[in-house]
């Protein structure tokens, strides 16, 4: 039996979090919820995720905080950043740490389910599995 994919998904936004929480368990993945980059990072440090999806703006620590984070302790946890702001530095940045994808909010369902899906592909893929 294959093992299902297992998603972090951050971001402050309550109803974000339930419907990104909704989409994705539908589509088969495991998937956990943090309000913020700080608890996030407790999370990751406790365990492991395929793919950690999170808001680039929080308070307490924001998405590129955590992206940089992540790579720090060495994880090669794929990352998707989401934001509801059309900044193109901020997409920059989250590329050159090791974002693989940028997702503008409001996120469009079937979007979020076909870059999820491609990103785990490739995730597959590079594994070798």
């Amino acid at each position: 039996m294959e093992k299902q994919p297992k998603i972090l998904v951050v971001d402050d936004d309550e109803g974000t979090r339930e419907l990104f929480h909704t989409v994705l368990s539908g589509e088969g993945y495991r998937v956990t919820l943090a309000s913020n980059g700080q608890d996030a990072l407790a999370l990751f440090r406790n365990d492991s995720f395929d793919l950690v999806i999170t808001d680039l703006k929080m308070p307490v620590s924001d998405g590129l905080h955590l992206l940089q984070e992540i790579r720090k302790i060495g994880s090669n946890t794929d990352v998707i950043m989401a934001t509801g702001y059309g900044e193109v530095e901020s997409y920059f940045r989250a590329i050159s740490l090791g974002a693989m994808e940028y997702i503008h909010k409001p996120v469009r369902i079937r979007e979020l389910k076909k870059i999820v899906h491609l990103v785990l592909k490739k995730r597959k893929t590079k594994e070798g599995i």
